[in-house]
Formats: C-alpha cells, structure tokens, sequence
C-alpha cells in the first residue's frame, strides 16, 4: 500500500485539496489573471512591490505554487522520485514565508479580520500538506 494510502481517506483529500488549490492559483497566477481580478497571489504581492516587479513576483510566485501542487499530487499517488522530499520541504519552506507575509500585509493594511482568518486558515493547511508530503514532516 502507497504512502498516501496509509493516511487514510481524510488526509487524501486534504493533501488533494491542497494541491488542487496550488495547481488552480499557479495556473491562475501565469495566465496572469490573478493580476487583473484581484487573485489570491496579487493581493498580498501588490503591497510590496510595483509595476514590472509586481509581475515578476506574481509569475515566480505562479510557477512555486504550480510546482508545489504537482509535487503534493505525486507524493499523494505514492510516485517516488529522488527529489521529492527535498523538493516538497524548499516549497514548504517557501510558502512559510509567504504566510509571513501574508501576516505582514494584513498588519499593515488593517483589513477584514474574517477574511484574513480565512485565507490564513487556508495558507496553514497548504503549508500543513507541503509539510506532510515532506517524508521529513510526514
């Protein structure tokens, strides 16, 4: 029985929702919609950066997300790849920060305290799943 079978059918489908919101808001992220609408990605990144640089950071953070879901979709069908955990614990590693920022961008702000529990609830499980596809974590 694969690793993500012996999590039981609770954390499958946390590891899956979790990778499919990565996925989602990576593509979203490229196609630079998550520019224009306001996405997950651009709300916080517009607080600290402008212009060209604003959509510099939006693809990197695009493209870390896109990588980080595929890699929690891989370790949830039990693919066994070299890199994996290395890959998984740098991306975890990444969106801890992200959820710092997060954090900060809120403080600043003085924003909706429910919605920022919200997407903060939502930034924990990711990085809760990231940490568990981490065989170091999991």
């Amino acid at each position: 029985m694969g690793r993500g079978m012996s999590r039981g059918l609770c954390g499958m489908l946390w590891q899956l929702a979790a990778a499919l919101y990565l996925i989602a808001n990576g593509v979203l992220g490229l196609q630079q919609r998550g520019l224009r609408s306001g996405g997950v990605f651009h709300e916080i990144l517009r607080n600290f950066f402008r212009g060209d640089n604003l959509n510099l950071f939006l693809v990197v953070l695009s493209v870390i997300a896109l990588v980080a879901g595929i890699a929690i979709l891989l370790d949830l069908f039990s693919v066994e790849l070299p890199f994996l955990n290395m890959l998984t614990l740098v991306v975890a590693i990444v969106w801890a920060v992200y959820v710092v920022v997060t954090i900060i961008s809120w403080l600043s702000d003085g924003g909706d305290f429910f919605q920022m529990l919200s997407t903060l609830a939502i930034n924990v499980m990711v990085l809760a799943s990231l940490l568990s596809a981490s065989k170091r974590f999991g």
